[in-house]
């Protein structure tokens, strides 16, 4: 099971994120923002409106949506 980030790493990526936004780096912005875990209710309503196949190809780091509701979430 991975290891859950701590709200400063969180912190941290949410800021480095926003630096490359300012910068002109949407991609980059979007890539980094991925790479910190989603909250969970966030997840849950992203599979209700989105779907379970938006998660997946988006590359969303999922881990701690997977810790709450167990890893074959997205399955259900």
């Amino acid at each position: 099971m991975p290891q859950t980030m701590t709200l400063d790493e969180k912190l941290t990526i949410s800021n480095r994120a926003l630096d490359l936004l300012d910068a002109g780096d949407r991609e980059g912005y979007r890539r980094l923002l991925r790479t910190a875990p989603m909250p969970p209710y966030l997840a849950k309503v992203m599979k209700e409106k989105m779907g379970s196949d938006y998660l997946i190809r988006g590359g969303w780091n999922l881990s701690e949506a997977e810790a709450e509701f167990g890893p074959d979430w997205l399955n259900r």
